[in-house]
């Protein structure tokens, strides 16, 4: 049973940056395939980006396409959203996801999840 704990989400004002981190354990980030999510209120949960191989693979929602880039460290143990030029759209819980049965921003393709972090964007 993998758990993903995740970090760094908050407020900021829009055009402002974050940067949120996840860290599975009992996963592997190298060979694995994981992927992040937001829900706003009254919103279904949407695919933001994922990745598969430890970065070998990437795909990204085309809201987010060029703000949000993903990278992880070199230990290759956490995956960190850096999100960019933020909008108040952004504003969501966002969630982590691990073991996808392929590289997808369907949440249905995927095992665990963490338990959300709050970004807030104010215009």
């Amino acid at each position: 049973q993998a758990q993903l704990a995740e970090s760094g989400g908050g407020s900021v004002q829009a055009g402002g940056s974050l940067r949120l981190s996840c860290t599975p354990s009992g996963y592997s980030v190298s060979s694995g395939i994981m992927a992040w999510f937001r829900q706003a209120q009254g919103k279904e949960r949407e695919g933001v980006a994922g990745i598969r191989d430890g970065l070998a693979v990437t795909t990204y929602a085309e809201s987010v396409r060029g703000r949000f880039p993903i990278s992880r460290n070199n230990a290759k143990t956490t995956v960190y959203p850096q999100m960019n030029n933020l909008k108040p759209e952004d504003t969501a819980v966002y969630y982590c996801a691990a073991e996808g049965s392929t590289l997808s921003l369907s949440p249905a393709r995927y095992t665990y999840w963490g338990q959300g972090t709050q970004v807030t964007v104010s215009s």
